[in-house]
């Protein structure tokens, strides 16, 4: 998974979750399958604050920008 993407982990990832939800999967392929997920959930999290990192980063290098926490509220980005 060293190289893989970030966009083919998280297709992986909704391809095993629609599996399990399907609720047909055999015990032993569906805890196989809860283990993959793990792996990608774990890579896909990792990539994310990577990425976060390096925007934080970026932005530290300007003076007139400032790292500011997101709520989730876009009143903010107006």
């Amino acid at each position: 998974m060293a190289r893989e993407k970030f966009e083919d982990a998280l297709e992986k990832l909704e391809g095993i979750v629609k599996k399990m939800e399907s609720g047909d999967l055999p015990l032993d392929e569906a805890l196989k399958s809860f283990e993959e997920g793990i792996k990608l959930i774990r890579f896909c999290q990792d990539k994310l604050d990577d990425a976060e990192r390096r925007v934080e980063i970026l932005l530290g290098k300007e003076d007139s920008l400032q790292v500011k926490q997101w709520d989730g509220d876009e009143s903010d980005c107006k």
